[in-house]
């Protein structure tokens, strides 16, 4: 299996349009780590991803009439620039179909490399079906972002590149997964090279294809898949890379949004390079694994992909506020004091010398406060725990809400009072397309009967919005709304038992 890929990398013509990327050294978080960390810089491709590779290896070996009919792909990110590169190269006509939610930066962008553009529907599912129907009406031939074996290959120079640069044996590598061509054509390379070196596979927490597939032992779709990693939001595996992946992968690493929001800013403190939140996946996948073997007796050599760099300037301030918590240095709390003069004095004594980020309150209630408290977290390990514990002992009530996601998209831009007036109210956190027309949509499919009490959204410069709702309906109809919800369309979670609302936001 592997051996047919081998010859097909060996064969792969992706140097008329890419470069051959560094291998570079990343000295401030191997200091910190104890390792040494060498990072595969594809960010420097001239479309700042390693897309092009795939896509023109697999166009390259096009028929003359195959390119002059045109090429299609469906993408709103990389893929989609690296095929318009590569049409552009070939002088031959490439369409790309993406979502109409699909910000205005990277559409300009493939248009600018000469594509031309589609945008249909309000996601990758719908865009990638359009595409299918033109490539059928039209002749085009379809450029599959990774399960194909051209694509594949073509992502495996990547690691033929790796071994060459690195001097001495690497003890692991660290590869991104979405649809898993890029780990199918590293993997097949190095498991048939090198098949000493132990392959990670890194993935957001909350899009594990290749682990939910290896647990299943096929492909399998999830029935949803988190938004912030954009470029790996896949549902399901490909066919053709899994059989690659699951014979060759020797672990799963699977990484919060926090911890890719740190991995973004190490990579920056080292390179100066602001990657995107899949491009650090594996820089953060490789904290995770070595979080996981302190005491490792020997200094190893550990190299990960740099996948991409396309970041919505935007989205800077969310990954900002976010990366503290990635690396465990400050924890997020809910905690109860006396409402009397002098109490938040007291409670600041008891928590010592520890820096406070952020003191949210309104009074609420003439016995008790609840405060929403960020403090800076200094000594590492376990410090969060010894912080609640003395708390405790100090006659606090305290929880912990560091993990807590609508604690941290959206209450902590919110606490100002209970509404206790309002009545009962159920809390809904959403996911809107950013689009115009998306608010007006939710607000007409969900009528008249239902009451809005809270409405919380905030631009993360992402394709989509993160919304926070509570409803007001008739008593004893509660079927009723959910179906009224779903009919949206829009991805939804029910927080109503969400410690963080009662304590800060319920009636």
């Amino acid at each position: 299996m592997f051996s047919e890929y081998v010859r097909k990398i060996l064969r792969a013509r992706v140097y008329d349009v890419a470069v051959k990327t560094p291998l570079d050294y990343m000295p401030r978080l191997s200091e910190r780590l104890g390792h040494a960390v060498h990072l595969k810089r594809e960010d420097l491709q001239p479309v700042f991803s390693f897309k092009l590779r795939g896509a023109y290896n697999k166009m390259v070996q096009l028929t003359a009439a195959e390119r002059a009919a045109g090429v299609i792909a469906s993408s709103a990110g990389n893929h989609a620039q690296g095929v318009a590169l590569a049409a552009g190269a070939l002088k031959c006509q490439a369409v790309i179909v993406m979502p109409r939610t699909t910000p205005e930066i990277k559409v300009r962008a493939v248009r600018r490399l000469g594509a031309r553009i589609v945008l249909h529907g309000d996601n990758f599912d719908a865009a990638s079906a359009h595409a299918q129907e033109l490539a059928v009406q039209r002749g085009l031939t379809m450029i599959h972002p990774f399960d194909d074996p051209e694509v594949i290959a073509g992502q495996g120079t990547i690691a033929m590149e790796m071994l060459q640069q690195h001097r001495g044996s690497l003890d692991a590598v660290f590869i991104p997964v979405g649809g898993g061509g890029l780990f199918a054509g590293m993997a097949s390379y190095l498991r048939y090279v090198q098949p000493d070196i132990r392959l990670i596979a890194v993935e957001p927490a909350d899009a594990p294809t290749l682990k939910a597939a290896c647990e299943a032992g096929h492909p399998v779709r999830l029935e949803q898949v988190g938004l912030f990693a954009d470029g790996v939001a896949v549902r399901e595996i490909g066919r053709q890379t899994f059989p690659l992946a699951r014979e060759a992968v020797d672990e799963h690493v699977l990484v919060s949004t926090d911890e890719i929001c740190a991995a973004i800013r190490d990579i920056y403190e080292d390179t100066r390079c602001i990657a995107e939140p899949a491009g650090a996946l594996a820089v953060a996948g490789i904290k995770r694994w070595l979080a996981t073997r302190r005491g490792e007796d020997r200094r190893l050599q550990l190299a990960g992909v740099l996948c991409g760099a396309n970041m919505n300037f935007d989205r800077l301030r969310h990954i900002a506020e976010r990366t503290e918590l990635g690396d465990h240095r400050e924890a997020l709390l809910a905690v109860t004091i006396p409402e009397r003069p002098g109490s938040f004095q007291r409670f600041c004594r008891a928590l010592g010398a520890r820096p406070i980020t952020e003191f949210n309150y309104r009074y609420a209630d003439a016995e008790q406060a609840h405060v929403f408290l960020g403090v800076r977290l200094t000594r590492g390990g376990d410090e969060r725990e010894r912080l609640l514990r003395l708390l405790e002992r100090k006659g606090y009530a305290v929880v912990d809400l560091t993990d807590n996601e609508m604690a941290k998209l959206h209450l902590r831009y919110l606490v100002g009072g209970h509404a206790p007036h309002s009545g009962p109210e159920r809390l809904f956190r959403f996911e809107f397309p950013e689009r115009p027309g998306a608010l007006l949509q939710f607000l007409t499919t969900l009528g008249r009967r239902w009451n809005i009490t809270l409405f919380h959204y905030r631009n993360h410069g992402a394709d989509y919005g993160r919304v926070l709702v509570a409803l007001q309906g008739p008593a004893g109809e509660a079927d009723s709304l959910e179906a009224s919800l779903a009919q949206t369309g829009y991805p939804f979670v029910e927080e109503s038992d969400n410690p963080a609302y009662r304590f800060f936001l319920g009636g």
